[in-house]
C-alpha cells in the first residue's frame, strides 16, 4: 500500500518549552505524526540541546521519530534518531560518518531530481523536495511542481518529503502526486483550531490525497 504520513517541524522559535511541549502531545495524540524535526533557527547549542532533551521523550512515547535539523555532530551527541541536512550544511558523506549506519540521514534537494539521484546513490534515507507552496518558515530559494513528486514516486525507492507552505488545504494535492511524507510547520502550529486539530485536519487532506493517488492509478 503506497502511503503519506504526516512529517512535522518544530517553530523557528520556542520561547516556552514547558508549553510547547503540551502543544506537541496534544498534537502527537490527534493523529498519525511519522517524525518531528526540530529546527530552531538562531539559537545556542545548549538551546538546542534543552529542547531536544524536552521534546524527545514526548515524541518517542508516540513513536515519533525524532530528527535534528543542519547538526549532525548535536545529534549524535543528543541521541537523536536522525538527522536532515541542506545542501549548506554538512556533506551527506560525513553527516553519515558521524551518524552512524543506523540513523535516518534525509537532504533538501530542492526542485532538483538531479540533487535528489545523488543523494539517493549516496544512501540518503529520504529526499526533500520544495517548497511547494510560499513559506514563511523559511526562506525558499526555489519553487517545486508536483510533477516531481510523482516522476520520483514511479522511478525511485528511497522516500521524498514535501516541503514548504503545506497547510491542510493544499495538502491533498501533494499526497495524491506521490508524496510520501508531508513536512509541515505553520499549518499545525499556526492552525486556527490548534496544533491537534491541526494535525487532524492535515492527516484528513493526507487520506483525500491517497484516495484520489489510487484512484488514478486505476485501484
Amino acid at each position: 500500500m503506497t502511503d503519506c504520513r504526516l512529517y512535522l517541524i518544530t517553530p523557528p522559535a520556542l520561547d516556552d518549552l514547558a508549553a510547547f511541549g503540551r502543544d506537541l502531545a496534544a498534537a502527537l495524540e490527534a493523529g498519525d505524526v511519522a517524525a518531528l524535526q526540530i529546527r530552531l533557527k538562531d539559537v545556542s547549542d545548549e538551546a538546542v540541546a534543552a529542547a531536544v532533551q524536552a521534546l524527545a521523550p514526548i515524541a518517542r512515547a508516540h513513536d515519533v521519530a525524532v530528527i535534528l535539523n543542519d547538526r549532525p555532530d548535536l545529534a549524535a551527541r543528543l541521541g537523536c534518531d536522525g538527522v536532515h541536512v541542506g545542501q549548506s550544511d554538512t556533506p551527506f558523506k560525513d553527516a553519515r560518518k558521524i551518524m552512524g549506519p543506523n540513523a535516518m540521514i534525509g537532504v533538501t534537494c530542492h526542485d532538483s531530481r538531479h540533487l535528489a539521484m545523488e543523494a539517493a546513490e549516496a544512501g540518503a534515507d529520504y529526499v526533500a523536495f520544495g517548497a511547494f507552496f510560499p513559506t514563511t518558515t523559511k526562506d525558499a530559494p526555489t519553487t517545486a511542481d508536483p510533477e516531481i513528486l510523482s516522476i520520483w514516486q514511479e522511478t525511485m525507492e528511497v522516500p521524498s518529503v514535501a516541503i514548504g507552505g503545506i497547510t491542510a488545504d493544499n495538502a491533498a494535492a501533494l499526497a495524491t502526486a506521490g508524496a510520501d511524507f508531508l513536512a509541515v510547520s505553520a499549518g499545525v502550529w499556526k492552525h486556527a483550531g490548534g496544533p491537534a486539530a491541526g494535525v487532524a485536519a492535515i492527516n484528513a487532506a493526507i487520506a483525500e490525497g491517497l484516495e484520489a493517488r489510487l484512484a488514478a492509478r486505476g485501484g
